[in-house]
């Protein structure tokens, strides 16, 4: 439904068109004055009137703009058919605006190209035209001073001044007329496929952009549920053991963990430090469980603290390193968050000195790891990276993402 009004309303803005109209008729404007100046007389007389077609021919052009407007979102062939039929009487109405405006002044530059080539050119009673030249002498014929017509010759045209004559005449300017708006129109169509062409693009974006963020939510919610599996699980070692102290202080722990990480938007991003308070409220809570084993190294550089990275992103990392480093040992094991900036990326590694990846475990395909993975892939496609893997004295995770300064 949304598309389709979106679509409805496609049009060529109005600044535009007024543009390429205003456009259209300055240059015929200039054109015809340029090439009437290397052949007519009376400039300042043709000037004004000329000014005063491109006016009319302005207005005609813009009303078979609001006639073609009812088409915008017809087939292409009626689009064109309406464009080759409405060019008609919009040609008409300026070559008869031409022919009116032109008219008293028509006669006397017809003159002066006449008389600049050698020849009189005028019009007798009944309309016709009479053009007047030095008649040619034959070879060896002496010239005849008193001859009729004193060594002239004419040539008389038949006027036009019948309906006939000038519908002629008012065709052929219509003609020339018809094709220059016919080439408007077809510049209007091209433009408003242009509009539907980026008005596509744009809800193309949106389709796209709506998918990441479902993508996006729908893994954030992964990672809530497992965690509060996990920290269930040690509340209840906790509560069968005794130790109501340490539960409710967990239970304290839990409340503000949640508070805090979900009243963030889950498609959103993060600051940086945000992100390391929230996994201290996290390994705050597991230190209740481990408080003989669990050790922490959380180190972020101040320039650093403000950069946006995804909420939680951190979340399922620091989970397997409790998991299968901590629980697993009686001895105490440190985990490390740490990030830094390399060569203009953030870099953030989460590391512990634990026995590594236990006998069976297929490390790298784990929920967690694939999550983040997923994660990084929607918010930064190919620009992030996680490598994660044993090394000597335990496993590190790296994740590695654009340095986001926006």
């Amino acid at each position: 439904m949304n598309s389709s009004t979106s679509e409805a309303h496609v049009r060529v803005p109005l600044r535009t068109v007024l543009l390429t109209i205003a456009g259209l008729w300055l240059c015929y404007f200039a054109l015809n004055t340029l090439r009437a100046s290397f052949a007519l007389e009376l400039q300042g007389e043709l000037l004004w009137r000329r000014g005063l077609v491109c006016i009319v021919g302005f207005s005609v052009t813009l009303a078979l703009w609001a006639l073609l407007r009812l088409f915008d979102r017809q087939k292409p062939w009626l689009q064109i058919a309406a464009a080759l039929v409405l060019a008609m009487p919009a040609a008409g109405l300026v070559a008869w605006a031409n022919e009116r405006i032109f008219a008293d002044v028509q006669e006397r530059v017809e003159a002066k190209i006449a008389e600049r080539m050698g020849y009189t050119l005028r019009r007798d009673q009944v309309g016709n035209v009479i053009i007047e030249a030095p008649a040619p002498r034959a070879t060896g014929v002496a010239e005849d001073p008193l001859g009729a017509d004193g060594g002239r010759a004419q040539i008389v045209l038949p006027g036009r001044e019948g309906a006939g004559g000038r519908l002629i005449g008012l065709l052929d300017l219509a003609l020339s007329r018809y094709f220059l708006i016919l080439a408007w129109a077809a510049l209007y169509f091209t433009l408003l496929a242009g509009e539907r062409a980026r008005a596509a693009e744009r809800r193309e974006e949106r389709f796209r952009s709506a998918a990441r963020s479902s993508e996006l939510r729908s893994l954030r919610y992964q990672v809530n549920p497992h965690f509060l599996f996990n920290a269930l699980n040690s509340l209840s070692s906790l509560v069968m053991t005794g130790k109501a102290e340490r539960a409710e202080e967990m239970i304290q722990g839990l409340s503000a963990f949640y508070r805090r990480s979900l009243a963030d938007d889950p498609t959103g991003d993060v600051e940086l430090a945000e992100e390391f308070d929230l996994q201290r409220d996290y390994l705050a809570v597991e230190t209740l469980r481990f408080p003989d084993r669990l050790r922490t190294v959380i180190a972020l550089p101040g320039d650093l603290a403000n950069v946006p990275v995804p909420g939680m992103i951190l979340q399922p990392l620091v989970e397997n390193s409790v998991r299968y480093a901590v629980a697993p040992v009686n001895r105490p094991v440190t985990v490390s968050i740490l990030a830094r900036e390399e060569y203009g990326r953030l870099v953030i590694t989460v590391s512990d000195d634990g026995p590594g990846v236990p006998p069976g475990t297929r490390h790298g395909f784990g929920i967690g790891l694939a999550n983040v993975r997923d994660r990084l892939a929607a918010r930064f496609g190919d620009e992030a990276g996680v490598v994660s893997g044993p090394v000597e004295g335990g496993y590190r995770t790296e994740l590695r993402m654009p340095l986001v300064t926006e």
